[in-house]
């Protein structure tokens, strides 16, 4: 890296909420939304991904159902591949044997995206471990969600 600029001037390091423009010492093809990542700590990449959800909508969700997931910057197509389980929110246990999501129900699901995305467990990094979905329809968020 050469320089790091802002508004406040040349910066040693940036951080959130700061925005930044970057000079790379190599010419290469990133844009907005790349990732830049350390050496031996990459993110994952793929396009099936599991993940806990906290479903938001009067209307359940939908197996096999098409949304929008929103990752960092990025939109893809995604279908809902599995629904795992349900988390009984009094015992903490998992149901298994109702998998209906309604509104304010949490559990674990499948995803498959149309595209790969670069993501980390919501453990591992809060910001891109986690995910909204959209209905297709109505523009609605239906569910916000953490990368296992």
């Amino acid at each position: 890296m050469e320089k790091i600029t802002s508004a406040q001037g040349d910066l040693e390091e940036v951080y959130a909420p700061l925005s930044a423009s970057i000079t790379l010492a190599n010419d290469i093809d990133i844009s907005r939304g790349d990732m830049i990542v350390k050496p031996g700590r990459p993110p994952k990449v793929g396009q099936d991904i599991e993940a806990m959800i906290c479903w938001f909508s009067e209307k359940a969700l939908v197996p096999r159902g098409k949304y929008y997931l929103r990752h960092t910057t990025r939109e893809v197509k995604a279908i809902i591949s599995e629904i795992d389980y349900k988390v009984d929110i009094n015992t903490l246990h998992k149901v298994e044997d109702d998998l209906e999501f309604r509104l304010n129900d949490i559990g674990r699901i499948s995803i498959r995206t149309s595209g790969p995305l670069f993501y980390d467990s919501y453990r591992k990094n809060r910001f891109t471990g986690s995910f909204i979905l959209i209905d297709t329809a109505t523009n609605e968020t239906v569910a916000a969600g953490m990368i296992v």
